[in-house]
């Protein structure tokens, strides 16, 4: 996972003032991943159907089979959690993928206000669950890549 999400990762300088810059990411390393970790963890595993992370020039869209799960509902989405899987949830925690339950949507998008990207966007029904991440609105144009 880390190694796809460096060969993506895209910084570049955002100028401050005439002599000073902030590093900005397109998409923000932390937030991929914790949004990644999250639809590996959370997934409905009797689906057959792919968890897909696919990458466009302007969003990364991470969906995965299963909805809400539990007491988690769109209105207390992502306050309350529930755990489909939890034997994975501790598998991911003992090796270091995850260190604390129920902050991984908070922690992308703490990572995306603190990087000056949208916040991410969430759509969900009972058959998959989709987050969109939507690239930094000064990140360059990059032609070739989808």
């Amino acid at each position: 996972l880390d190694a796809i999400i460096d060969a993506h990762r895209l910084q570049y300088p955002i100028p401050l003032t005439t002599l000073r810059e902030r590093i900005v990411e397109s998409f923000p390393a932390v937030a991929v991943r914790e949004l990644t970790l999250n639809a590996i963890m959370h997934r409905d595993y009797q689906s057959t159907a792919p968890l897909r992370v696919t990458w466009y020039n302007d969003r990364i869209e991470i969906q995965s089979p299963g909805g809400l799960y539990g007491e988690a509902s769109p209105e207390n989405f992502p306050r309350q959690t529930s755990y489909r899987n939890p034997v994975v949830a501790e598998a991911l925690r003992n090796l270091g993928y995850v260190n604390r339950y129920g902050r991984g949507v908070i922690r992308s998008q703490e990572a995306l206000r603190e990087n000056g990207s949208p916040p991410a966007e969430f759509e969900f029904d009972r058959g998959f669950f989709l987050a969109v991440l939507r690239k930094h609105p000064d990140s360059p144009t990059l032609s070739g890549r989808a």
